[in-house]
């Protein structure tokens, strides 16, 4: 067994994950006909929207880091996991390109998103092809493996896919359950976590009772990453986030804090629920203030939406954490895949 590590350099190990898959992701975007392939590079942030070379942010890479990472739990190089790693980042981004469209969303990693600078249509086109991509990254190694890897990752853009569909309904909801809440978030962002964190696994060889384990860990892993983003989507500082200030409630998002708020009872909780109802019957936001904003937030806060949500981050940490007791691995890759699950719950973008 390999000695144990003391500690894990985080932003080493996301910096693999993103320096290993960018090349193979970059070259698989360069299959896109015109002008796809240049309207994905922008949203990669490889170009501005002159189509001039840029550095832009590419995201937090914590997909990528999984997935080669996962690859050494049976004992493969990290480089096995590259394809996986590619293929996860494909659809990621694929949802991503969408949700922007149908979420409004007109700022991401501090740029206009690829709908307001490109048109609605090519936001979906370049979507859709990047979908396409991803399953042609797997299918074509040619291995057992990868038509394992391609099921799973089938699997889990499904479970994404529905998971957008139930934020959407919720959105026009006076109120939705806790249970039904973590259930969406499951499906939007704990699937396709879980499909990164077993991936490398399967195509380094992994038997199903590994993936498995694997996918509970990137599964509750999911649900804390997600339970935070909820946090940052109302108190998030857009300095670090790259949104706007106050952006779920802008959005009428039914997020954990508003949810756990509504659920919890009390003065606070029934106000929140008044003011929401009202601004359900509002076709658009125009003439809020950041004041009227920042009482619903208030509120939240109060009726205990906020702590609610911060201690269901915990949570599901722990139940992430132990998921890896049930695989066998070098110390070393345990390690570091708690020093990810910790970097998820503290991240502040």
């Amino acid at each position: 067994m390999a000695a144990r590590e003391t500690a894990v350099d985080v932003t080493a190990l996301l910096e693999r994950g993103r320096t290993l898959a960018t090349p193979v992701l970059r070259a698989a975007v360069d299959r896109l006909a015109p002008p796809m392939d240049t309207v994905a590079a922008y949203h990669f942030g490889w170009i501005d929207a002159h189509g001039n070379p840029a550095a832009g942010d590419g995201g937090k890479a914590v997909r990528p880091a999984l997935a080669v990472l996962s690859a050494e739990v049976p004992g493969a190089a990290p480089e096995t996991g590259v394809p996986g790693a590619v293929a996860v980042e494909l659809v990621h981004n694929f949802s991503l390109l969408h949700d922007d469209l149908m979420d409004g969303d007109e700022q991401r990693r501090h740029r206009e998103t690829v709908w307001k600078v490109h048109g609605p249509a090519q936001a979906i086109l370049v979507g859709d092809g990047l979908f396409a991509l991803a399953g042609e990254v797997l299918l074509e190694l040619g291995t057992v493996e990868a038509g394992r890897a391609a099921r799973r990752l089938a699997t889990a853009t499904r479970a994404l896919i529905d998971g957008q569909a139930q934020d959407i309904a919720y959105e026009h909801r006076d109120r939705v359950s806790v249970e039904e809440c973590l259930e969406m978030e499951g499906n939007k962002t704990g699937a396709l976590l879980a499909c990164a964190s077993s991936i490398g696994a399967v195509l380094g060889g992994a038997d199903d009772r590994t993936a498995d384990a694997l996918e509970r860990y990137g599964y509750h892993l999911g649900l804390a990453f997600q339970a935070v983003d909820d946090l940052l989507g109302i108190w998030g500082d857009p300095e670090a986030t790259g949104k706007q200030t106050w952006s779920d409630l802008r959005q009428r998002k039914k997020s954990l804090p508003v949810v756990a708020a509504l659920a919890a009872g009390g003065p606070a909780s029934e106000r929140l629920a008044e003011l929401l109802a009202a601004d359900a019957k509002a076709p658009d936001f125009a003439d809020f203030s950041e004041e009227e904003f920042a009482v619903r937030a208030a509120l939240i806060e109060e009726a205990g939406g906020r702590g609610w949500t911060a201690e269901e981050a915990r949570r599901q940490h722990t139940i992430a954490i132990e998921a890896l007791d049930a695989i066998g691995m070098p110390d070393r890759v345990r390690d570091r895949f708690r020093a990810l699950a910790d970097f998820v719950v503290v991240r502040k973008r």
